[in-house]
């Protein structure tokens, strides 16, 4: 279970942050043609969610005061000053990390938000948006659009967010360079998510459930590292890593807490040797950890199937909400 922690290490987003957004309801969290439009193509993770009856989950509003990462909070603290109603106005709520190309003869600072290069992070909403009522605020407030072709982008707060709406049902939110590869992606400057044939694949499987995320290669290697822990120095781990492809995982809060994870690798062997790794991981955790602790292992099945390792994850809400205090939970968040 040692996957809700991969923000500093170049997986932008992580299963904190799903676990922070989920809802309480199974509804599908399908992104529009319009909201798919404005995420760049090189993504390294997306995650989506049906973000209208998250506050009916006590699970995930206890998870969202634990785990939400610092970068999350600052951009779902930009959005609510933006005069967005969340609860009540958003449908679906999709963050995305997608890599910037440095420009020719610079390095790359990845931690720098406004530097060439790196990954960066766009926040995209869906839903019936009461945008008279927003414009109005900004005109209250003197808030004054920057204008990118035909598209106005609102500065949000004073923490350098900005928010563009797309149409009357889709804005995009983030800092102003990612607001700006946004519009550039929607508006045809630079390539899409739509034309990233290989993850629109793999959303086809998950994109019909509540909570859903998908991972490009360099995710899917940095997300494993963070789960198999030291068992990710072993020479094994070395075969495994460059033969990664893609992941995948959903999640459901609508009867006790249901994870789901796939990872294709490249041939039947591997996905076996990333299974034997990852079960070993978790008999470390039995022998050592509480009782509570061990339950959760238990309740974690790892498998592998024609070359797709499969982790999965089930308990009641209660067994969970014990889960949240224990040492391992806080070693999977804090590490």
């Amino acid at each position: 279970m040692k996957i809700f922690k991969n923000w500093q290490n170049g997986t932008a987003l992580a299963v904190a942050a799903t676990l922070a957004l989920v809802p309480l309801a199974a509804n599908a969290a399908q992104l529009s043609g319009d909201a798919r439009a404005s995420i760049p193509k090189d993504v390294q993770q997306i995650i989506v969610v049906d973000y209208r009856q998250m506050q009916g989950s006590p699970a995930a509003m206890q998870l969202k005061d634990r785990v939400l990462p610092p970068e999350l909070k600052h951009l779902e603290s930009a959005l609510k000053t933006s005069g967005l109603n969340i609860g009540d106005d958003a449908d679906v709520l999709a963050f995305a990390a997608f890599r910037v190309p440095a420009p020719a003869g610079t390095s790359t600072d990845k931690n720098a938000a406004g530097s060439g290069g790196g990954t960066r992070i766009l926040g995209v909403a869906q839903g019936q948006f009461q945008t008279a009522a927003i414009m109005a605020k900004f005109a209250k407030d003197k808030t004054k659009p920057v204008m990118l072709r035909n598209n106005a982008v609102y500065p949000m707060g004073s923490g350098g967010m900005s928010v563009a709406f797309l149409n009357q049902t889709t804005m995009v939110f983030g800092d102003r360079d990612s607001v700006k590869a946004a519009l550039d992606a929607r508006d045809g400057l630079q390539p899409n998510f739509l034309q990233n044939s290989d993850m629109m694949s793999e959303m086809t499987a998950v994109d019909s459930r509540a909570v859903w995320s998908l991972l490009d290669q360099k995710g899917t290697q940095t997300m494993m590292k963070s789960v198999l822990g030291e068992a990710s120095g072993l020479a094994d781990y070395d075969t495994v890593k460059n033969r990664m492809k893609y992941a995948r995982y959903t999640m459901d809060f609508s009867n006790g807490v249901h994870f789901d994870m796939t990872v294709t690798m490249s041939d039947t062997l591997t996905a076996a040797t990333a299974a034997t790794l990852m079960k070993g991981v978790a008999i470390l955790k039995k022998t050592s950890g509480s009782p509570l602790e061990k339950t959760a292992m238990d309740d974690t099945t790892i498998d592998s199937n024609s070359g797709v390792l499969t982790v999965s994850y089930s308990s009641s809400d209660s067994q969970f909400a014990g889960l949240l205090t224990s040492p391992l939970f806080q070693q999977v968040v804090v590490k």
